[in-house]
Parts: C-alpha cells; structure tokens; sequence
C-alpha cells in the first residue's frame, strides 16, 4: 500500500496493530481499540486494515493524512522480525539439510516439510517449534545482543519454563548460527500429514507455558533420572563382573520419552495415532 503521508515515508508494514493514529488537518485520533463507530469500523480493527476508501471522521481527510501518534507495539514488531529473520535462516538450514542429506534416509517421513510453528518472542529470545520429515524440536535462537556462535555442539542446557524444566542440546548451523534444541519427537513416522504435525507443534507451545503441567512434569523427570541411575548403576556393577547376570535395560521401569515429558503427556492425548514410537529418540542435527 502506498500514498501515506503521515510517517515513515508511507511505509504501513512499519506500524504495529496497537498504533494511534492522528489526523495531520483536525487531530482527531484513531485508536484501534476502540474503531469507528460512525462508519462502523468494529473495535480492535488496526488502522492497517481500514478500508483504502476509510475518511476521518471529523474532517473527511483521506488515510493517508494520519500520522503515528504513539505506537506502544512497535518495539514488540521489531523484536519479531528480527526472530522471523532468524526463522527464515532456521527453516532455510534444514531444508538444506533434507535435500543434501535426509531425502533418501528411511526414517524420514516423506508426507511432512520443514516448517517453523508459533515462533515468539521470550525472555529476549525467539522460542519455537521446528519440525521436519525426521524431528520436531523445540527450539531456542539468541537474543539480539548475544552470540551463540561459539556453542559446543552436543553440550547440554536445562531451561526452566512455566510447566517444568527440559532439556536443550546446543548446536550450530551455517546459517543460523548457534541455536539450542529440545528433542520432542524423532523418528516422525506417527505423522500422516503436514496439518497433524503443525497441530501437534501448537498444542506443546501452549501446553509449555501451562503452569498446571509443571507436578506432572516435574514427577515424570524424576522417573527418568531414577531410571538412569539405576541404569548406570547396573552397568558399574557388570563392569566389575562379567559373571554377573546382565540387567535388562528398563526393566520394571516405565519411562516417559522427552516429547511426552515436554507436552505432560499431550503427545498422546492429541495425537489420534496407534501405535505410539518405541525406542530412543534421536536428536535432529
């Protein structure tokens, strides 16, 4: 769209959602929350999505005789196309990835794409959840003043978010640069189509930040830690004996994989697949 006067040159694409606008010839304000009942403009209509034929209310000037009064979502809109920019690099690695690499590995699951899903802003970093035809993650990029470029690859991070404390794997790619990963599903074979993945992807960020996750999170860890232990102590101990008979790894143990201890068990409930993967699950670059 061209022809605005009032700020940034005519730019629109540089005004947020929330921004008041101000008529250049009588000063009246329009302010999104609350629209234009005069020509039934529906409160919460950004000035962006006025119709090109919208006029002020009080004076009839034309649109692009408003300037940007204040615009309390403009810091908010850079920060996201500065995490977009660094999505783009993500999704652009990966494709690189799968084309180069996986095409022709058979775990990979050939009804599924990479796609980047609910990419947002927290904390100052851009937080997200990546999928492919062989993983879906979830994934943390650098805020704006930090440079993960020197992360070790395969080093390990626990980062806390309101429904428990998970697991990231750090790593770096050439475009992306240095990034950290939580595993939540790999191999995708449960996958029949690129709209159950992305739903899938959806319901974990809004589960993630469910605090009433966090018991059930926190309980299903301890599992998992308890197990290791015991694992590692059964190893120490044949180690010391070959004579003694081997312990079945997990034996009498139930352990939640990564993707079900992220989601509290949504892995499950959402997905209407039979039967769930079994075995480890393998980290995606």
């Amino acid at each position: 769209m061209t022809g605005f006067e009032g700020s940034y040159m005519g730019a629109y694409d540089r005004i947020s959602d929330q921004a008041l606008m101000e008529c250049k010839i009588c000063w009246s304000t329009y302010d999104p929350a609350i629209g234009d009942d005069f020509r039934q403009v529906l409160p919460g209509t950004p000035f962006n999505a006025l119709p090109d034929d919208w006029k002020c209310p009080n004076c009839d000037a034309p649109k692009a005789q408003f300037m940007v009064r204040e615009d309390p979502g403009a810091p908010m809109m850079i920060e996201q196309r500065r995490i977009d920019e660094q999505v783009r690099n993500l999704i652009a690695d990966f494709r690189e990835i799968w084309n180069s690499t996986m095409r022709d590995v058979p775990l990979s699951n050939k009804a599924l794409s990479v796609e980047a899903v609910g990419f947002r802003a927290h904390e100052g970093r851009g937080l997200g959840v990546l999928f492919s035809p062989w993983f879906m993650n979830l994934v943390l990029l650098p805020g704006a003043d930090e440079d993960w470029s020197g992360l070790k690859a395969g080093a390990k991070e626990m980062v806390d978010f309101p429904s428990g404390c998970y697991e990231f794997i750090h790593n770096t790619r050439a475009q992306t640069g240095g990034y950290k990963a939580c595993s939540l599903f790999s191999p995708m074979e449960e996958f029949q189509t690129q709209i159950q993945a992305r739903e899938v992807a959806q319901a974990i960020m809004a589960e993630l930040f469910n605090q009433e996750n966090r018991a059930e999170t926190d309980r299903r860890s301890e599992i998992r830690s308890s197990r290791e232990a015991e694992l590692a102590e059964a190893r120490a101990n044949e180690a010391h004996s070959l004579e003694e008979t081997p312990i079945a790894e997990g034996a009498g143990l139930t352990t939640p994989s990564r993707r079900q201890i992220i989601s509290a068990g949504l892995a499950s409930e959402v997905m209407a697949i039979e039967p769930p993967v079994a075995g480890v699950e393998r980290e995606a670059e």
